[in-house]
C-alpha cells in the first residue's frame, strides 16, 4: 500500500482531532414534501337535471381518491327519504319506492386522506306513471312460517326478456338472521327463485323485498309495487322421504325417526315423480277436477292436501286405497296416505317442508314445482342472471343425488400366501 506523504498525514490528523473536539451539530436531512393528495372525484347517477327517471332507479355512486361518507336523498318538500348503501358502495338503495313525477335532490359526500371532503349534489324528476303495470306472484306472506326447505318463489306473467334479467335480479334483497349465503336460478322467464346453499337453519328469520315498482319488465310493461314478507323459519328440522319399494313414507324431526306409513303411488299410467320436492300449500279440503285433461279426468273430493308439482301430485288422505297402501300403487300420480296419517302429517309438515320421492318411473321435471332443492349447487347458481360472488361460488351445499363414495381396494394377498395358493407346474 502506498505511503501518504509525511505533512498529508499530520494534516489530517489535526483534522480529526478538530471534529472529535467541535460542539456544532451535523445539519439534520430534510424531510422529502408529501405528496400531493389525489383529487376527490365524485361521479353520480341519475345526472343533474335528469328527467323521466324511473322510480326503480338507485343513486349510482363512483368515487376515485377516497370513499362514500354519505347520501341524502329528499323529495320537493324536503322529505328524506331513506335508503342504505350496497355492500360495494356501487349504488345507494331508497328503502320506499320513489314516487311518479316528483323532484329529488341527492347529496353525495365522500372522504379521502386526511379526512378531505367533497360534496356533489345533483337535482332529478321522475317519469310519469306508466300505462301498462303488472303485477308479480309472490309466495311468501309476513308474519307465516315455513319449512326449512322454503324457496324464495317469483312469477311473472309474462316472460321477463333475457336481456332485462340481471336488472329485474338486482332489484331483488333477501336478507337472513343468521346470515346464510343463497342464490338466485332463473327456471324460464316467468319463474325466478331464491334458495340457501343448504337447507335453513331452523329458526331463521327471513326479510324478502321484491323492489319492482316501475321496473321494466319487457313489452312495455312496468312493476306494479314492491312486494315485502318478514317471515320465519321452523324452530323443528322436519324432513319426509317417500320409497316406492318399500311403498312407505318416513318423517323424520332434528335428524330422528318419527313415524313410518305406507304409502301408495301413482300406477303405470300416472307415475308419480321420482326428486327432491318441497311443499307448496295445505289445504285441509279441496276438489280435484281433472275434467279438462285431454286423456280424460275425474272430479274427487279430498281432504289434507298438500301440492308438491304443479303438475297435480299431491300427499293426501285416500281412505279408498287404504287397503292398496303399502302394496300396489293405484293413484293419478299423488302419494296416498291413510286419513289418520294424512291428518297427523298436518300437525309436523308445513309449507316449504322438503319431501323426497325416489324409486317411481319418472323423473321430476324441471319447474315443476318449486325444484330448487333438485339440482346440485353449481347448477342451480349457472341459472343466475348476475354473477355470483365467490363466497356462494363455493359455498358447502346441499347435494341432491351424492355420488356413492368409492370402495376401497382389496387387499393384495400375502406372497407366502399366494404362493402356497399357486398349482404346482406340471410337466410333459
Amino acid at each position: 500500500m502506498r505511503k501518504l506523504p509525511a505533512i498529508v498525514a499530520v494534516a489530517a490528523a489535526a483534522a480529526l482531532a478538530m471534529s472529535a473536539c467541535t460542539s456544532s451539530k451535523p445539519k439534520a436531512a430534510e424531510s422529502p414534501a408529501p405528496a400531493p393528495e389525489a383529487p376527490i372525484q365524485i361521479s353520480v347517477t341519475p345526472a343533474d337535471h335528469a328527467s323521466n327517471v324511473l322510480v326503480s332507479s338507485e343513486i349510482g355512486l363512483k368515487v376515485t381518491g377516497g370513499s362514500v361518507d354519505g347520501v341524502s336523498v329528499v323529495d320537493a318538500a324536503g322529505k328524506e327519504v331513506p335508503g342504505v348503501l350496497r355492500p360495494d358502495a356501487s349504488s345507494w338503495v331508497p328503502s320506499v319506492p320513489l314516487q311518479y313525477k316528483q323532484h329529488y335532490t341527492a347529496t353525495v359526500t365522500a372522504v379521502g386522506g386526511r379526512f378531505h371532503k367533497t360534496t356533489q349534489k345533483v337535482g332529478f324528476t321522475t317519469m310519469a306513471e306508466p300505462a301498462n303495470l303488472e303485477g308479480v306472484g309472490f309466495y311468501l306472506f309476513s308474519g307465516q312460517q315455513y319449512g326449512i326447505g322454503m324457496p324464495v318463489p317469483v312469477e311473472f306473467v309474462r316472460d321477463v326478456p333475457v336481456s332485462m334479467r340481471a336488472a329485474v335480479q338486482k332489484r331483488f334483497f333477501v336478507t337472513s338472521d343468521p346470515p346464510q349465503v343463497g342464490a338466485w336460478h332463473w327456471f324460464s322467464g316467468t319463474q325466478v327463485q331464491y334458495r340457501p346453499a343448504t337447507y335453513w337453519q331452523t329458526g331463521t328469520k327471513l326479510s324478502v323485498r321484491l323492489a319492482l315498482k316501475g321496473q321494466p319488465l319487457g313489452d312495455g310493461y312496468y312493476g306494479d309495487e314492491d312486494k315485502i314478507a318478514n317471515v320465519s323459519i321452523a324452530k323443528d328440522r322436519v324432513e319426509v322421504k317417500v320409497t316406492n319399494a318399500p311403498k312407505q313414507m318416513q318423517v323424520y324431526r332434528n335428524g330422528q325417526l318419527l313415524r313410518t306409513m305406507p304409502v301408495s303411488l301413482g300406477k303405470a299410467s300416472t307415475p308419480s315423480s321420482s326428486g327432491h320436492m318441497v311443499v307448496m300449500e295445505q289445504d285441509y279440503h279441496t276438489t280435484f277436477d281433472t275434467r279438462n285433461d285431454p286423456a280424460g279426468g275425474y272430479v274427487a273430493e279430498v281432504d289434507y292436501a298438500q301440492r308438491l308439482t304443479w303438475g297435480g301430485e299431491f300427499i293426501h288422505s285416500a281412505p279408498w286405497s287404504v287397503g292398496d297402501q303399502g302394496y300396489t300403487n293405484v293413484s293419478h300420480g299423488c302419494v296416498n296416505v291413510g286419513p289418520d296419517n294424512a291428518a297427523w302429517l298436518f300437525t309436523v309438515m308445513k309449507v316449504g317442508t322438503p319431501v323426497t320421492v325416489s324409486g317411481t318411473e319418472v323423473k321430476l321435471a324441471p319447474g315443476n314445482g318449486w325444484t330448487d332443492w333438485d339440482m346440485d349447487w353449481k347448477t342451480f347458481i349457472a341459472g343466475s342472471a348476475i354473477p355470483v360472488t365467490s363466497d356462494v361460488a363455493l359455498a358447502n351445499a346441499y347435494e341432491p343425488y351424492p355420488k356413492p363414495k368409492p370402495k376401497p381396494p382389496s387387499p393384495s394377498p400375502v406372497p407366502s400366501q399366494a404362493a402356497a395358493a399357486a398349482p404346482e407346474p406340471t410337466h410333459s
